[in-house]
């Protein structure tokens, strides 16, 4: 039987500034995430976004990445999908899927980004 893993990569813009909770001995971090793809319809090509919201849980002693979490840093985050289960105070059961950000990190400018070296021509070897 094949091992089915509950992990995810995503790069996106953050949305909005962190909202930071902090604990006896752990920090949350809580933040939105807004990645897009090109959708062709036709000969129209429109960018459609969507806000994805995460978590992301440190030691205290261990929430200087948290800094990153500012509007409009673009992140590359790694995690894992947690189920979530409540029951509000009128007794209706509510469920959610939270994505747990494990690692994330910044992701390099275009201009930042070391280009490909343009291929070399072939050269012909042989008499001239």
């Amino acid at each position: 039987m094949k091992k089915i893993e509950n992990n995810f990569t995503v790069s996106g813009f953050v949305g909005k500034d962190a909202e930071i909770r902090q604990f006896a001995n752990a920090s949350v971090a809580r933040f939105s995430l807004a990645v897009g793809r090109q959708e062709k319809n036709g000969e129209e090509t429109n960018r459609v976004s969507a806000f994805m919201n995460m978590e992301a849980w440190r030691k205290n002693e261990h929430t200087e990445s948290f800094d990153k979490l500012t509007k409009g840093t673009l992140l590359t985050v790694e995690g894992f999908f947690k189920p979530e289960e409540w029951t509000d105070k009128d007794g209706v059961k509510h469920s959610r899927i939270i994505m747990v950000a494990t690692k994330f990190y910044e992701c390099p400018d275009k201009e930042e980004t070391p280009a490909e070296e343009p291929a070399k021509p072939a050269t012909k070897k042989g008499k001239k």
